[in-house]
């Protein structure tokens, strides 16, 4: 959040005093060193934009990514601030539009996020030209020389890659005849594409033991049938396609360790114990099953003080034998592997069973045990952005923004703005990468020069903070100041491809914990509470400052009172807490329109938490997760999804936010991740595909009246109304920004798409051939179990003084299975008293508006039923 110092100033700042002042709050906020402040100051006065004579942006990754170094001598800790200009600067909503509109925009950010490239397909054409032939000619004359020049003549390591190379020219160039005694061979990159002759032509080389086909077109089509047919013709082969095979040794082994080579391929007569003197071995991602093998002893790796088995599966050995066997080595002392994962789940149990080992994952092991890390890793994966060569410039920019976007929110003495501004800095401040122990800071300032907010101008300021030199890179922390208290471990999954495994452990755990919930909930009983009317026949006065209670309470049993003292009931929107009642002179025996802790259903993550601890997981309520608690388990449920191809488009709620404010759609996971930085949300499930009205999507508002939670006695009106979208409903993901598409409240934007729910009953019944009545029974038998799950989980919520109505927004999903979305305090009551209204449920009749309020109070003050029905 980025705060205003209160100014009514409207001439220019000209000195550095003035600056001072105004930017005050502005300044203490940045982190800024203050020895700095004037030297901002003067780059601000300025518009100096010096960086690019201390900086240089280079390319890393291949080409997916930048980073940032110093070309500068030095450059000591707090010695100077740079000015980082912002490049694009939107609200979320408008981020599709500015791309499509904003000249120049979608080519500088695809350049700036480098998405601008298209990646190279795999050719599928079997032409083959004679310049290739001619290629592929050349490259086998020089082998053979080659191979005569260095040893005793015999062609054993052949790479023939991206030469074009098509099922007939393997055929023509007859390399089993020719070269019979190949070890190694490598057709990666080629155009071969049928597996019969691929598998005639393989497997004549009786000696091979490492096989390359990667990036040929038949592994799409036919990649497990390949495999099959080679491995069963190619008994000596130890490495197909960069993993091993069930009959991996020695050769194989000796590969990862660098033995075996082009100049070295190993034979039939090499020299004895070829890895006695290996001391690093990196097995990462050899899709290894058993690691318990003849050649992977002791005996063969003496020397052996560095291991790296990470990306292996070794489900064929337990935990138990691959510890004895790594036990066995001597000489090993760092160790690097999958947490959790083979070995385990935990760092620090791996190291009280291997304790030679004093390097876990690049980490000491005397660090690992005394943070007490069970999930340690010292070089994350960066989380590279994913298209495809036709998609769209702009998706590939939203897709990719995240990795790149920073936040702030505006406030000023008045109020707070509703929606965060997101922005990019730019192509320098951009290439800035995470560090958790980096050398720059980076923050947000916004400087006003004329002293007002209408001047103010953003941008970021960025200093040193360690003493760096010459050649360093130049980083800083994505996620200052928030440690492991604040899961900073799980959020850096949007940058980098952090431990899938563990994260699907801790939702599997989550998981089971939700199936095996089951708490007594409290049955059917029958009213207890009696009408609270005067025994002398008085009215009962109310205090309300709701306008629709004003002007529609006119049942002669009621009466207004403009002092809450005066009132036998108290109706507010305001929350009635100590303070309150001090103020107004509000007393426990008044009847208040709130039940204590009714946060458990009117704060979404309360409502979320009190039904799972109830219900577990019910059909009606969508996964759930309190971001600021259970990331992690979101993380990985996300990965199961992911992994088992299902839908994974999510929904983001602010736990206390009305009318969709700061609301999002989004299956990008680095999304929903970055959007925790706008306040604490619940990231939900997102019902995709909905039941639909005429093909948009809507929503049911209901009216819950309840007089006690112990005996519970609520009460459904039989008033209620649904909410529909203005735009055809769509998934495309250009659409998920769309408020008009996917969001259905439009009383405070867009236009209102009201519809009259006698009609909306008619017409939804015949678009999809159901009956309305047994759509509203699963509904009312929903909205009683929410009401239920809070009576069992929180009994402190009874109050006898305490009646209350709340609104219960209720979506079907395709089959007309309810789902709740929220219940709301002092639900907005505009329609239910504004129109009359043809009651499609119970007894049927016409609503009044003029009597909604009378209805309500009849119920809950004095025991009479009218227009409502017992839940």
């Amino acid at each position: 959040m980025v705060t205003m110092a209160a100014t009514n100033g409207t001439n220019r700042i000209h000195t550095y005093e003035e600056f001072a002042k105004v930017h005050a709050i502005l300044l203490a906020a940045s982190g800024l060193p203050e020895s700095l402040y004037r030297r901002l100051f003067q780059n601000l006065s300025a518009e100096c934009f010096d960086g690019g004579n201390h900086f240089q942006i280079e390319l890393c990754e291949e080409g997916r990514q930048r980073l940032l170094t110093l070309t500068s001598e030095s450059m000591a800790k707090n010695s100077d601030v740079f000015l980082v200009d912002h490049a694009w600067t939107f609200r979320l909503t408008d981020a599709y539009k500015q791309l499509r509109e904003v000249p120049g925009l979608v080519e500088r950010m695809g350049a700036l996020m480098s998405v601008d490239m298209d990646l190279s397909s795999e050719g599928e054409d079997n032409g083959a030209s004679s310049d290739t032939r001619g290629g592929v000619t050349e490259v086998l004359e020089s082998e053979v020389r080659e191979a005569k020049e260095k040893s005793d003549g015999k062609l054993r390591w052949l790479e023939l890659e991206g030469l074009d190379i098509n099922d007939e020219m393997l055929l023509s160039l007859e390399l089993p005849t020719r070269f019979p005694d190949l070890v190694a061979l490598s057709l990666l990159g080629n155009k071969l594409n049928r597996v019969e002759t691929i598998v005639q032509e393989v497997s004549k080389f009786k000696q091979l033991k490492g096989l390359w086909l990667n990036n040929n077109p038949v592994l799409k089509k036919c990649d497990d049938e390949l495999a099959d047919a080679l491995l069963k013709e190619l008994p000596e082969l130890e490495i197909y396609n960069s993993n091993f095979t069930s009959n991996f040794g020695e050769w194989a082994l000796g590969f990862c360790a660098g033995i075996y080579e082009k100049d070295n391929p190993g034979n039939a007569d090499q020299a004895s114990a070829p890895l006695q003197s290996v001391s690093t071995l990196d097995l990462s991602n050899r899709n290894i099953h058993n690691l318990i093998n003849k050649a992977f002893t002791p005996n063969c790796f003496p020397s052996l003080s560095y291991l790296n088995i990470r990306g292996n599966p070794l489900e064929q050995n337990s935990i138990g034998d691959l510890l004895d066997i790594l036990r066995t080595f001597p000489s090993l002392c760092s160790l690097e592997v999958d947490i959790p994962g083979p070995l385990g789940g935990s760092a620090v149990e791996i190291l009280e069973s291997l304790p030679n080992i004093s390097q876990l994952n690049g980490i000491s092991a005397s660090k690992v045990c005394k943070t007490g890390k069970h999930v340690i890793d010292s070089v994350l994966r960066p989380r590279l952005p994913e298209w495809t060569d036709d998609e769209p410039l702009a998706d590939r920019i939203v897709n990719a923004m995240w990795q790149y976007l920073m936040t702030y929110r505006l406030a000023d003495e008045e109020k707070i703005d509703e929606t965060s501004v997101w922005y990019v800095m730019d192509e320098l401040g951009s290439a800035l990468r995470h560090s958790d122990e980096p050398n720059f800071r980076v923050a947000p300032f916004l400087f006003m020069p004329d002293g007002t907010l209408a001047s103010a101008v953003s941008y970021s300021i960025l200093w040193p903070t360690q003493n760096i030199k010459k050649g360093d890179e130049c980083t800083r922390d994505f996620l200052l100041g928030i440690g492991e208290d604040k899961q900073r471990s799980a959020r850096l999954t949007a940058w980098f491809h952090t431990p899938e495994n563990y994260f699907i452990q801790e939702y599997e755990k989550h998981n089971q914990k939700l199936q095996s919930r089951s708490l007594a909930l409290p049955k059917m009983q029958p009213s207890e509470t009696r009408s609270i009317r005067h025994n002398d026949g008085r009215a009962l006065r109310v205090y309300t400052d709701i306008p629709h209670v004003e002007e529609n309470l006119t049942h002669p049993d009621f009466v207004l009172t403009k002092e809450p003292k005066d009132a036998d009931i108290i109706w507010t929107s305001e929350q009635v807490d100590e303070e309150m009642k001090k103020a107004t002179g509000i007393t426990d025996h008044q009847y208040i329109n709130q039940f204590p802790f009714e946060a458990c259903l009117v704060m979404k993550h309360h409502l979320a938490e009190t039904i799972q601890k109830a219900h577990g997981s019910p059909q009606w309520l969508q996964p759930t997760y309190n971001l600021e608690t259970h990331l992690s388990q979101l993380i990985g449920d996300y990965h199961v999804r992911k992994r088992k191809g299902l839908n994974n488009l999510w929904i983001l709620k602010p736990w206390n936010m009305a009318r969709t404010i700061d609301t999002t759609v989004t299956d990008n996971l680095p999304s929903i991740i970055r959007l925790m930085e706008t306040g604490p949300k619940i990231c939900q499930k997102y019902i995709e595909e909905p039941a639909l009205f005429q093909g948009k999507k809507f929503d049911l508002r209901y009216i819950v009246l309840v007089r006690s939670m112990n005996p519970l006695e609520i009460f459904l009106s039989d008033c209620f109304w649904v909410r529909i979208a203005n735009n055809q409903y769509s998934l495309d993901r250009s659409s998920f920004f769309e408020y008009e598409t996917h969001f259905t409240v439009m009383n405070y934007r867009g236009r209102i798409n009201f519809k009259n729910i006698k009609e909306f009953v008619g017409e939804f019944e015949e678009e999809h051939q159901v009956k309305w009545a047994d759509i509203h029974t699963r509904v009312r038998s929903m909205i009683r179990s929410v009401f239920e799950s809070a009576a069992a989980v929180h009994p402190e919520m009874h109050s006898p003084k305490s009646r209350a109505i709340y609104g219960v927004d209720v979506m079907l999903d395709r089959y007309f299975q309810p789902k709740i979305l929220e219940v709301t305090y002092c639900p907005d009551c505009t329609r239910a008293c504004k129109y009359d209204m043809e009651i499609v449920v119970g007894d049927g009749g016409v609503a009044k508006g003029c009597d909604f309020f009378n209805n309500v109070f009849r119920c809950l003050f004095l025991n009479e039923i009218s227009q409502v029905s017992p839940l």
